[in-house]
């Protein structure tokens, strides 16, 4: 077992930790997007969302690699690849990048869907997960 293996369990943790501020600053921002907050430009809402997904990021690539299954080779985590890509899309709609309000209204709702998904794949390891699995990310 490799040195980074042994410290599998604590990774995990900080990846599902990172995977919970990633969620909660997403719904935070995108809130502030439709009161039109200010707070949204705050120094910190530039830099601490990049900082936890930077760290997201990295702890999943190194989970993968260390149980061996990979993106485009193992069906689940490409599920889970695809699924980010359209997280990432849709939460930038939401956030920045959407042509006007309604557009980004929608948006936003879209990369929550997309971000439920990924938990539940996560949680079944399949790209279909079932009802109950998908029910089960509330119940955490």
């Amino acid at each position: 077992m490799s040195e980074i293996a042994v410290h599998y369990p604590l990774l995990k943790q900080l990846h599902i930790s990172t995977v919970v501020i990633s969620g909660m600053l997403f719904v935070l921002r995108y809130f502030w997007m439709l009161r039109d907050s200010l707070q949204d430009r705050a120094g910190w809402v530039r830099t601490v969302p990049h900082i936890n997904d930077t760290i997201l990021l990295v702890s999943g690539l190194t989970m993968a690699s260390i149980i061996q299954q990979y993106p485009l080779l193992d069906a689940w985590l490409s599920a889970k690849f695809f699924a980010l890509l359209s997280y990432i899309i849709f939460g930038s709609i939401a956030l920045k990048r959407g042509r006007s309000k309604q557009i980004r209204k929608w948006a936003g709702p879209l990369a929550i869907v997309c971000y439920l998904y990924i938990i539940s794949t996560a949680l079944s390891r399949s790209p279909l997960p079932s009802v109950e699995r998908i029910l089960q990310v509330f119940t955490y």
